[in-house]
């Protein structure tokens, strides 16, 4: 059988949709869930990953410490990961403290056209003997080419494996094949996909990776992640196998840990909204979905038009500020 390496960010992608709120109970809870059905790697952090903690972006209750080592305590067979992001995470401050509260595996991101920020982390947690991939966020933004150049620079400064992250749901199934093809092609070292699902399309889009020969999928209990949500973890799981592909989890556990986060960390389930499609055809980061619908209603504007002019500026996530800019400006027009 063809083998996928999942890796689960229930825990820090779902973050996203309770504003940064889980609790060390509920993170304990699942991580023990999902250490029970043998996913291979369990996210766990800020939703903009070690660092992030803010008022520009949102607030944890409990500090990267205490979420790592609560995890650490309810995982033997999973492997505990992070997302880091430089700019939010310094390696001194928020990434030496990580690895020394057990994480084994560090996913450094960056901006699909910036991947030189990643070097001095990467070349950090390589240092410390651990896992180090790279994620390249909104990559739906360049050509294939461009992706290419950014990714053939991650491995030259020592990443194990580059994931393209469709942070605003907007590519379909053809974008996917192209891109994921291409850089496998190009590159040495292992491709990965992490989608969204604004346009429906998560599911489907993680297929389309794993056919065009991506070895790393990302995807969350039920969906949980920012905007309409992530791939459906336990969806994906049924939906790879089906096809022959072999991902070490143990199907019936998987549906147990969906049915817990659904119970324990979910405040309402991930759906398609409205705004939801909008975002992604807007190509617009889904972890702005709450900043969004918070910020319109303040100023008596449309989320939608939001969305769209936000996409139309190229907003990427880090610049959360402008959606107030862009909703104010809105509110100016309709008087």
């Amino acid at each position: 059988m063809r083998s996928v390496l999942i890796s689960d960010p229930t825990l820090r992608d779902g973050n996203h949709a309770v504003r940064h709120q889980l609790s060390l109970g509920q993170i304990a809870a699942y991580a023990s869930a999902a250490d029970r059905a043998g996913v291979p790697i369990v996210e766990v952090g800020h939703g903009n990953g070690i660092g992030a903690s803010s008022l520009q972006v949102g607030e944890s209750p409990v500090s990267d410490r205490q979420m790592l080592e609560t995890a650490r305590k309810n995982l033997s067979r999973s492997k505990l990961g992070i997302h880091c992001m430089p700019g939010f995470a310094t390696v001194k401050k928020d990434l030496k403290p990580a690895i020394d509260s057990g994480v084994d595996v560090v996913r450094v991101a960056s901006h699909c056209t910036e991947a030189d920020i990643t070097q001095t982390h990467i070349a950090y947690v390589r240092e410390r003997g651990k896992e180090v991939y790279t994620n390249l966020m909104m990559s739906h933004m360049v050509a294939k080419e461009a992706l290419i150049e950014e990714c053939l620079k991650m491995q030259r400064y020592g990443s194990q494996g580059v994931i393209l992250m469709d942070s605003a749901g907007a590519y379909l199934p053809n974008d996917v094949t192209e891109r994921i093809s291409a850089l496998v092609s190009a590159l040495k070292i292992p491709v990965g996909f992490h989608g969204h699902n604004n346009l429906g399309m998560a599911v489907m889009n993680s297929i389309a990776a794993a056919e065009a020969g991506a070895k790393i999928l990302d995807g969350s209990a039920r969906g949980f992640g920012a905007g309409a949500g992530n791939a459906q973890l336990e969806v994906l799981v049924a939906v790879l196998e089906k096809m022959g592909y072999a991902t070490g989890i143990d199907f019936y556990k998987m549906l147990d840990a969906a049915d817990l986060a659904e119970e324990k960390l979910m405040v309402t389930l991930p759906k398609i909204s409205s705004v939801s499609i909008v975002s992604g055809l807007a190509g617009v980061f889904s972890g702005f979905s709450k900043h969004v619908e918070r910020i319109s209603k303040q100023y008596g504007v449309d989320s939608r038009d939001v969305f769209l002019e936000l996409g139309r500026r190229k907003v990427v996530a880090g610049q959360e500020d402008l959606i107030i800019e862009v909703a104010m400006n809105l509110a100016e027009k309709k008087c």
